[in-house]
């Protein structure tokens, strides 16, 4: 397994906001969302509160686990309120920071915005309005001396809750692998050979930086923003009700959820970014995600429908999922069994 940096803070005076070091391989953290120890402490603690949800039953880290890489291999779809199917696949958290569009269909744009919709969907932690969740923490024994010590004069608010869960998650850097000595380290011997073709490929014949980017200095792998490649088109036209999960470790089946109580009856289709934007040519359309730790974090896309690394590769090879609004840059590669391995290797060492 590959490693990750533990950030450096800066020792500065503990009422500022302080900067986080990035590891090799990662652009700098903004300090002011980065915040200070005493945030990222309240935000830590916040994370895996199962307190936070209207039944104290769920905590953000139930569906972003820190062994599973800050995703979950649990099923293809989270699992929400009373053992509710959500939509999507929950994504990873590693250098969440950095993205410009969260959510998979890029509907917020602040970090610390971000967690209300989580806490509010009914769904999900099922809170009811913000002023009993925030009143709650006021008068807790524990949160609101903490609340106090990271934010004086404020304490415990909508937007210092959303601030402190932002911190922490700022911290949640994954960079100066293997990879990241390679390739802006000049440690060369770093990678495999193997490794290596399937970095030549992942540039070049397989066209994935065109969206997972590699810059000169440093590499997020997202082009910051979405696209069509045909997955929920294609799990719309065929899934047939079923969704792909997780039996055991290892051990994945089609299940009707309908059939067995988890599914909502009639909830609506997915259809990506157009439901933000009401513009046709994003239909179906996700956000790109980040690739640091992928081999941590499967099932992958935002429906959970491919298990492994190997199914996305091979998904891509075929060329995506064929549909009216189908992204120009995905189209077969024809890629052989040797090339689609190495990309498989390379991935594995980010």
């Amino acid at each position: 397994m590959q490693t990750f940096a533990v950030m450096v803070i800066g020792c500065v005076n503990s009422a500022a906001a302080e900067a986080i070091t990035p590891p090799l391989g990662l652009p700098p953290i903004p300090a002011t969302v980065a915040g200070t120890p005493a945030m990222r402490k309240l935000g830590e603690k916040l994370f895996f509160d199962r307190s936070l949800s209207a039944n104290g039953t769920l905590s953000c880290a139930m569906c972003h686990i820190p062994a599973q890489g800050f995703a979950s291999n649990q099923s293809a779809l989270s699992i929400g309120m009373e053992g509710q199917s959500l939509r999507r696949n929950a994504p990873s958290l590693y250098n969440v920071v950095f993205k410009k569009f969260l959510f998979h269909d890029g509907r917020e744009t602040d970090l610390a915005a971000q967690v209300w919709g989580p806490l509010l969907a009914a769904d999900e932690m099922g809170n009811g309005g913000i002023g009993p969740l925030i009143a709650r923490l006021r008068t807790h024994a524990d949160y609101g001396p903490l609340f106090e010590a990271a934010f004086p004069g404020e304490g415990a608010t909508m937007s210092t809750l959303g601030r402190a869960i932002a911190a922490y998650e700022a911290s949640l850097l994954r960079g100066g692998g293997r990879f990241d000595r390679a390739l802006y380290g000049g440690e060369k011997a770093a990678l495999t050979p193997q490794e290596w073709l399937g970095y030549e490929i992942f540039i070049g014949k397989g066209g994935c930086a065109a969206c997972h980017t590699i810059g000169p200095e440093t590499a997020l792998f997202t082009d910051q923003s979405w696209h069509n490649t045909g997955v929920a088109f294609r799990s719309e036209a065929t899934g047939g009700g079923k969704r792909l999960v997780q039996l055991a470790p290892g051990v994945f089946q089609h299940v009707d959820l309908a059939a067995v109580g988890l599914a909502l009856t009639g909830a609506p289709k997915d259809i990506g970014r157009f439901e933000i934007t009401n513009a046709p040519a994003d239909r179906w359309a996700y956000t790109t995600p980040m690739l640091r730790g992928v081999s941590e974090s499967p099932p992958y896309m935002h429906d959970g429908s491919l298990s492994t690394i190997a199914e996305v590769v091979e998904f891509y090879d075929r060329g995506g999922g064929g549909n009216p609004s189908l992204d120009p840059k995905i189209h077969p590669l024809d890629l052989t069994a040797e090339e689609k391995a190495a990309i498989v290797a390379f991935l594995g060492a980010l």
